[in-house]
């Protein structure tokens, strides 16, 4: 009976001890697959069905440091505008961002070793930027920020133009030009125009500067550097922009391609408010508002166009480099993988970013300082 008792006992025993194996394994195996999801959306998206948006994608060809900015920041994107002639909301936002951005001059200063002051040229308010060491006293740079012409100001913006100053050498020379909508394009391009004109009283020529630009700005550059050779007044030595908005009307092909991967913003919910609160839709094709549509065979100046292939402006840069390179003038188009838009401001000291800086050094080393 003894014997009949363990033959009997041994097998269940048997049999419970591979169940518990198995349900141990199981647990382990299930606890493994959930957390890969948890770390790699991108198999949630396989697994489960669930689309990740287009704008949340991150490759895996641009730098760790890259990396790890585009996964905090693909959580969002950024809200919608207000109206255009909302005129009291369009004030509220950009008094609460200015102040906000403003607040760190002084910590920038310190962090890039420059010194800034806050002055008048020509009746139009502007922030000066001078770096430690100085290549050249007779030579200039000129900065209209960006912010799709209805945010930032000079001041809060002081680190791009650091960055440029600390890249290059040179004195820069921010302009604190009226935000759209309290100002439309034909005052905002005179107040350009006033700046080199106090700039050219001051005893500068046009050769002694480089004017450079960002996002709106840099539509800002080209725009207003067409005006001013259509006045007769000359042009800069050169130009540096980086990600131009240079056509507001939502023409040309990365507006589609790319409107559901750009990360920072929509023409519909964000750009195009904007651009109408800068100007009315019949002028948005306007050269002096959209540069892409300029003459340029009447001259242009040496122009470096730098921006990311993750950028919903990627077709204006083409476009604009086309026109140029078409009308027979000197330009460069100098594009990086993976980077989102004014990639240069944001990351400064990684390697996308300082192989940029390189060569907006160069371009105004040639065609400015005239250093080999």
């Amino acid at each position: 009976m003894q014997t009949y008792d363990q033959d009997f006992v041994n097998p269940l025993r048997r049999k419970a001890h591979m169940i518990k194996r198995f349900t141990v394994i199981t647990i382990a195996v299930l606890t493994s697959f959930l957390l890969v999801l948890a770390i790699h959306p991108a198999i949630v998206e396989y697994y489960t069905g669930d689309s990740l948006p287009l704008w949340s994608y991150v490759p895996d060809t641009i730098s760790p440091e890259w990396e790890a900015f585009l996964l905090k920041k693909s959580k969002t994107r950024e809200n919608s505008a207000p109206a255009p002639d909302d005129i009291a909301e369009w004030t509220k936002r950009q008094t609460e961002k200015i102040a906000e951005a403003e607040a760190e001059a002084d910590e920038i200063a310190a962090d890039f070793d420059i010194e800034y002051r806050e002055i008048e040229i020509g009746g139009v308010p502007v922030v000066e930027v001078t770096p430690s060491s100085l290549a050249s006293e007779e030579k200039v740079a000129v900065y209209t920020h960006g912010g799709a012409y209805v945010l930032n100001s000079a001041k809060g913006t002081l680190k791009n133009m650091a960055i440029f100053a600390n890249a290059t050498d040179l004195k820069v020379i921010g302009i604190d030009y009226t935000l759209a909508p309290h100002s439309k394009w034909q005052q905002t391009t005179d107040e350009v125009v006033s700046v080199f004109q106090a700039l050219l009283a001051q005893g500068y020529a046009m050769d002694d500067i480089v004017l450079y630009g960002d996002s709106a700005g840099g539509g800002l550059a080209a725009g207003s550097t067409l005006k001013m050779r259509d006045l007769g007044m000359g042009m800069p030595a050169a130009l540096v922009l980086w990600s131009p908005w240079a056509d507001i009307s939502e023409t040309g092909d990365t507006y589609v391609t790319l409107r559901d991967a750009e990360p920072y913003y929509t023409y519909e919910d964000r750009l195009g408010p904007s651009a109408l609160a800068y100007a009315n839709k019949e002028d948005h094709q306007r050269p002096y508002v959209s540069p892409v549509y300029g003459d340029f065979s009447a001259g242009f100046p040496p122009t470096l166009i730098q921006g990311g292939t993750k950028e919903i402006f990627l077709s204006n840069f083409v476009r604009l480099y086309q026109a140029l390179d078409q009308a027979g003038q000197t330009v460069k188009l100098d594009i990086y993988e993976g980077m989102p838009h004014v990639f240069q401001q944001k990351l400064p000291d990684t390697k996308e970013s300082q192989d940029a800086l390189k060569k907006v050094s160069s371009w105004v080393n040639e065609y400015l300082l005239k250093v080999e």
